[in-house]
């Protein structure tokens, strides 16, 4: 474990290699799972903010899931959650031509419309944070990724040499700030010089 100011990273974090392989992948995080993404409680309030402006991105479907269900939905296991269709594909998520899926949020924000890029626990993936249950504000730092979704990912990762905290560079200054991204990237070059 690697301890940042409130937050325990776990080594692997920094150990394990990972690169999306989106040609191969396809995207199914986005449509794979026990709901959909997670939602921090500020996110709730973007969530609002920018639907109107990404509602021409998504499917009909997808709006039609947004009407019934509601922008956001709470689930007891993962709290906030975004919509999906049929327990499968985000809401706010539609297929290309290639058959990739890509998020309304984040074309939207590709364009210029919007500031806010999609969900961090998306954006963070395969990283998954979780609060600590006795200590208000410690969080914790893993690295999930999922054995069949992404092998590919794992395997690119490997080719390239990248690890998974180097792949997610602008997600986790997104979320903790380029201190903290600095440090990581400090502690992980000494680790790797000390083995």
């Amino acid at each position: 474990m690697i301890s940042i100011d409130n937050t325990l990273i776990s080594t692997e974090v920094i150990e394990e290699q990972f690169v999306c392989d989106l040609n191969k992948c396809k995207g199914a995080c986005c449509e794979d799972g026990d709901a959909g993404a997670p939602l921090t409680t500020e996110e709730l309030d973007l969530v609002l903010k920018y639907y109107e402006t990404v509602k021409p991105y998504m499917t009909e479907e997808g709006i039609k899931e947004i009407e019934k269900q509601g922008k956001y939905i709470y689930d007891k296991e993962f709290a906030w959650v975004t919509p999906t269709i049929n327990n499968g594909i985000c809401a706010y998520g539609y297929k290309d031509k290639n058959g990739v899926i890509l998020c309304a949020f984040e074309q939207a924000y590709n364009e210029g419309k919007t500031k806010w890029k999609k969900p961090i626990s998306c954006h963070l993936f395969p990283i998954k944070i979780s609060k600590s249950k006795q200590t208000k504000d410690l969080e914790f730092i893993n690295y999930e990724p999922r054995e069949d979704l992404c092998k590919a990912a794992c395997s690119l990762g490997k080719k390239l040499k990248i690890p998974a905290y180097v792949f997610l560079k602008e997600a986790l200054i997104r979320k903790y700030g380029e201190a903290f991204y600095e440090t990581l990237d400090a502690t992980a070059k000494h680790i790797k010089e000390n083995k």
